[in-house]
């Protein structure tokens, strides 16, 4: 029984080569594997129509037949399985006008970069390259199939994609296509947001352990600059552009500009962070362009509510890009509260307390060990707070409210707003332990009811 991908799509090629047809690993999972990277999916182009491949395997998903592409399901695993096509005449940036079914090079051709349009046979360890993709491979660039113009123009989101390879692989964009990218990037706007995200959530997202280990640096980080000099930053995050240029007071920020502490961040993200950490970190002081003050005799920079004008920034941002509303409110907060953090050390114990209880608090603990890290460098307050956690985590107890307002209906308290003023007074001394238990907090309350009756 097949117990990896792998092994699955491995499986799937042997069964249609034992057919008669030809079948092949194709684009990034080829790429990865001669990379010695663990592909995180296979596809599998072959000559057997859709019918035939339909035919040959149990379970089949029919996603795109008039595009030659099924889903065939292994071990319940999937796998694209699409036959060998020609596309032609695209019309939107994106969808071919016509397609038809052709042999493995023709199907090589159609394909956006040089190393993804490799095939390779599993059965007999076999690489079939008829794009140059080995070379590029070992040399370590970017570059599109034929002319980049007409790749682009096919689908120009392959603009960010080529962005996207090149700075997870650590590769180089080929200078004719990276021409073509900073040429064309205004017509990305024609692409729809969600696809847009997708590729922006892949470029920021952690590393990951296979390429934290690779040649240094991180692919966030780099992503972020590609962006900046092909012109495509300008077009998908434009708030982003005036961070470029806007100073910082160099005691607090040795770095310099906005742009330079998030790309200083970013490069210290960890490989197995929150996925929203890199929108957290992109978003957090998106307002301090708008907000800078500066004071003529002293030169020092002053960015005034720049986290309340950011979080409503960041949450236009992604509302624009077509974020779930989860990962939208949990940047949102964290933009909004990145502030609190200086405060830490002098925070009242009930504050404090609620601070390490949000639910965000990990992501926005992480997010300022970086903002930390991308500036003075001094974790004095990280790991104050990674501390206070600790001991929170060692009194379950505070975390559940003492008394609800049932509890107070049963004093003979009526409805309203007595009641959540009373209650929030009694979470307020819990969290100071002032109140310990669920009897101390009913005495407590009696005795308030007593007084403002005398």
């Amino acid at each position: 029984m097949p117990d990896s991908l792998e092994t699955s799509a491995r499986m799937i090629v042997e069964r249609l080569q034992a057919s008669g047809f030809a079948a092949f690993w194709v684009g990034g999972c080829v790429r990865d594997f001669l990379l010695g990277r663990e592909p995180k999916d296979f596809d599998i182009a072959t000559d057997a129509k859709p019918a035939q491949v339909e035919q040959l395997f149990p379970k089949t998903i029919p996603v795109g037949k008039k595009f030659g592409v099924v889903i065939v399901v292994e071990q319940e695993q999937q796998f694209q399985v699409a036959t060998f096509r020609a596309e032609a005449e695209y019309r939107d940036g994106r969808r071919p006008e016509k397609v038809s079914f052709a042999n493995a090079e023709a199907d090589a051709l159609r394909r956006d970069f040089t190393v993804n349009g490799l095939f390779y046979d599993p059965l007999t360890g076999k690489a079939h390259d008829w794009v140059g993709g080995e070379t590029d491979l070992r040399a370590g660039i970017i570059r599109t199939i034929g002319e980049p113009a007409d790749r682009f123009g096919e689908d120009h989101l392959r603009m960010l994609r080529a962005v996207r390879f090149a700075a997870r692989l650590n590769f180089k964009i080929e200078p004719q296509t990276f021409a073509a990218i900073q040429k064309l990037a205004p017509k990305i706007r024609m692409i729809s947001a969600e696809r847009i995200r997708e590729e922006l959530v892949k470029l920021f997202s952690p590393a990951g352990k296979d390429q934290a280990n690779e040649s240094g640096g991180s692919p966030a980080a780099r992503g972020l600059v590609l962006l900046r000099e092909s012109g495509l930053l300008a077009e998908v995050l434009p708030e982003l552009m005036a961070t470029i240029d806007c100073e910082q007071t160099p005691d607090f920020h040795p770095e310099g500009s906005v742009f330079n502490h998030l790309c200083l961040m970013l490069e210290k993200m960890p490989a197995d962070a929150d996925e929203m950490l890199p929108w957290a970190v992109l978003m957090h002081d998106i307002a301090k362009p708008v907000t800078a003050e500066h004071e003529p005799v002293t030169g020092k920079i002053h960015f005034y509510g720049h986290e309340k004008v950011g979080a409503e920034m960041a949450e236009q941002i992604m509302q624009r890009l077509r974020f779930p509303k989860k990962q939208t409110g949990a940047v949102v907060t964290c933009v909004l509260n990145h502030m609190q953090f200086k405060d830490v050390m002098v925070m009242r114990k009930a504050t404090l307390r609620r601070l390490l209880m949000r639910e965000t608090f990990p992501l926005e603990l992480a997010l300022h060990r970086l903002d930390c890290l991308g500036s003075s460098g001094n974790l004095e307050h990280y790991n104050f707070m990674v501390e206070q956690a600790k001991l929170l985590e060692q009194q379950p107890a505070i975390r559940p409210p003492l008394l609800n307002g049932n509890d107070l209906l049963a004093l003979g308290l009526p409805h309203g707003k007595k009641i959540g003023q009373l209650l929030q007074a009694v979470r307020e001394k819990q969290l100071a332990d002032e109140l310990r238990n669920p009897e101390e907090a009913l005495a407590w309350v009696k005795e308030q009811l007593a007084s403002h009756v005398g």
